[in-house]
């Protein structure tokens, strides 16, 4: 009996696939983040010998420190990006070859093991994906405070809508395994008398 009860080979084939997706985009944003990385890297390494780095477009401090610290935030910010999803790729790809191991019906401290490690890879895919997030304010505090301003203004409004929710779904997240272990516990005591 595999840790998917009802048609273990359907829904087996159904969890793997759906664990590979989010391995693949998770691969697609370290790719992203380190290749980005890179390139900032690149273009400090060019620029720190030029004179005159500062456009007439830019408003606000234009030294030469002040770019640095922007250029380096900007990089740290690709960075733990990168790490994370790196991160998020190990958790998923162990719960893809955990998934697969075949249970007991009763066992549900392997059960619980591999949501665990499944919640662990969606943290840190969430957390590499906020950071990719706040890249794009970092990236326009170059050209200025005031684009870094607007970008986290519409930022706070897009992210106020991807992360409330209804109570439809608070009521689905809310349902967990203990909840239905104690469920279980209760009818198997009242079927006992």
């Amino acid at each position: 009996m595999g840790l998917l009860h009802d048609d273990p080979m359907k829904n087996g084939v159904l969890a793997v696939q759906t664990i590979r997706n989010n391995i693949m985009a998770s691969t697609l944003l370290a790719t992203t983040a380190i290749t980005l990385s890179s390139l900032i890297s690149v273009f400090v390494s060019s620029t720190s010998n030029s004179a005159k780095t500062s456009s007439e477009i830019v408003y606000g401090n234009k030294t030469p420190l002040v770019y640095s610290i922007k250029y380096l935030s900007l990089l740290v910010c690709f960075l733990v990006a990168f790490l994370c999803n790196v991160q998020s790729i190990r958790y998923y790809a162990h719960v893809s070859f955990l998934s697969t191991l075949p249970t007991f019906k009763g066992n549900k401290e392997s059960i619980e093991y591999v949501a665990r490690n499944l919640r662990r890879g969606s943290y840190f895919w969430s957390l590499g994906l906020r950071a990719l997030y706040l890249s794009f304010p970092l990236f326009l505090w170059i050209f200025g405070p005031i684009p870094m301003f607007v970008c986290c203004c519409v930022m706070c409004f897009l992210l106020f809508f991807l992360d409330t929710t209804t109570s439809f779904t608070r009521h689905l997240h809310s349902f967990t395994l203990s909840d239905e272990t104690k469920t279980e516990d209760v009818e198997s005591a009242g079927h006992t008398l």
